[in-house]
């Protein structure tokens, strides 16, 4: 090992090495990345301005929408970059960032749908004392616990990932520095490597899924004894959101950290990238917007306030002339 060369910079090889088919990556990431950035920064804005939505499920919302523009900046517009330009390299250093970041990054999204699941057990199961439980003061001191818990894990997996030697390749059949690939081209011994991802993966997954199913089942349960079924409507359009969010991003993020070397498949790995790294991002403000009533209400008002201030201006301007 002491005679190879160690690698300075990495080659991604993204999805394609047509020049076509790279235009084509180019223009679908691109549109995938501006509607996904119109959705978060959306109901940021909506919340932010919104004052009635100044509570603590939304303010996680805004979070997580924050969360989202960040993770999808993380890895798409390098991505795309790569295809307009024909030039797959990225520096050794801009693959440890990028790596830090989209395991803090994901971490934090996890973190956050499972306080945004107490936060629904709370609202619908102790509805009296809910301002009490959920104060302000809790809900930064959840939000502050997630982020370090987050930073720390991303940081223990990107000290163990690049204390490995890489001098065999420096090709990542990825569209993103991931670390099962650089794992595989590493000449390293990668076994403790792997034992250690898996371990992650799985506490932290389960400890999220099993709060994520406890919480649920007590919100159920409560639900179907409440008698009003405008009530019982109004308590699903809260929760059906946040479940499916949830149960969309772990799906994936388990089956691309957790699934056997004999399903790891080129193509297999592309799509599954983008099953986790892409589609949550993308429909978070989808699914929040088509089953949450007052998201609705909220961008409509927002929108009827801009409608009215422009006819307004436009009045004030054409009385003067």
């Amino acid at each position: 090992m002491e005679n190879q060369t160690s690698v300075k910079e990495f080659l991604l090889r993204g999805f394609s090495d047509v020049r076509e088919l790279q235009l084509l990556h180019f223009f679908v990431f691109l549109s995938l990345y501006c509607a996904t950035l119109v959705g978060n920064f959306l109901i940021i804005v909506t919340v932010v301005c919104i004052h009635h939505l100044h509570t603590p499920m939304y303010f996680f919302l805004a979070i997580l929408s924050a969360i989202d523009v960040c993770y999808i900046s993380t890895t798409v517009p390098k991505s795309m970059v790569c295809s307009l330009m024909a030039d797959n390299l990225i520096s050794f250093p801009g693959c440890v960032a990028q790596v830090f970041l989209v395991v803090a990054l994901a971490g934090a999204e996890l973190s956050f749908l499972t306080v945004m699941a107490y936060d629904r057990y709370v609202a619908i199961c102790h509805p009296l004392q809910y301002r009490l439980i959920m104060n302000w003061k809790a809900c930064l001191q959840m939000a502050v616990a997630s982020w370090l818990c987050s930073l720390i894990n991303a940081a223990a997996h990107t000290v163990n990932t690049f204390r490995l030697h890489f001098c065999w390749s420096n090709v990542i059949e990825q569209y993103f520095c991931d670390i099962p690939h650089l794992l595989r081209i590493s000449c390293s011994n990668t076994e403790a490597n792997e034992k250690f991802a898996v371990a992650t993966v799985f506490c932290v997954g389960s400890f999220c899924f099993v709060f994520v199913l406890v919480s649920y089942s007590f919100i159920f349960s409560a639900v179907f004894k409440i008698q009003s079924a405008q009530g019982r409507y109004k308590a699903f359009s809260t929760c059906i959101p946040h479940l499916s969010v949830f149960s969309l991003f772990i799906c994936t993020v388990i089956f691309s950290y957790m699934r056997s070397k004999a399903l790891s498949l080129p193509s297999l790995d592309l799509l599954t990238a983008l099953l986790y790294a892409v589609l949550p991002p993308l429909m978070n403000p989808i699914i929040y917007s088509l089953r949450n009533r007052e998201i609705q209400r909220a961008v409509q008002k927002m929108t009827q306030r801009r409608c009215d201030c422009q006819l307004s201006s436009s009045k004030s301007c054409s009385q003067q002339f």
